[in-house]
């Protein structure tokens, strides 16, 4: 292997990993969840800047610091770390995604029910693997 994803001497992480695993960082974590609602307010006052800014920029950071700093080899060994190497996919990743957009658009609209959808979108994303696992174990 060569470039950024290729593993030091150390045994650290690849790129891809920590790409993988900031994701369940408590402070990642913090940051998306705590920019949300912020953000959301922004873009139901039209105020396009301040919620393109709230929405995008601190989980950028937060995901940049963790990523460079912070000790994912825990979030790795644990259950939760075990979870997304199986079930966060691309495609479960674009359905997050798609999920935040909607509650923008939502928000945007001023439109409860949008919002509530995108969040909707987005939990059922993160728990979908969840329930492909609890319905791929055979019955006892």
């Amino acid at each position: 292997m060569s470039g950024p994803a290729r593993k030091s001497a150390g045994g650290a992480m690849t790129l891809r990993e920590k790409a993988l695993y900031h994701q369940i960082h408590p402070a990642k974590l913090a940051t998306d969840i705590l920019c949300e609602p912020v953000s959301l307010y922004f873009f139901w006052r039209q105020d396009l800047w301040w919620g393109l800014a709230t929405h995008f920029l601190p989980p950028i950071l937060a995901s940049a610091l963790v990523m460079r700093f912070a000790d994912l080899e825990p979030l790795k060994a644990s259950p939760l770390g075990r979870y997304i190497a199986r079930r966060m996919t691309r495609p479960v990743e674009a359905a997050r995604l798609a999920g935040d957009l909607v509650a923008v658009a939502g928000a945007w609209l001023r439109s409860w029910a949008l919002i509530g959808l995108g969040l909707v979108i987005v939990a059922a994303a993160w728990l979908s693997g969840w329930v492909l696992d609890r319905t791929a174990r055979p019955a006892a």
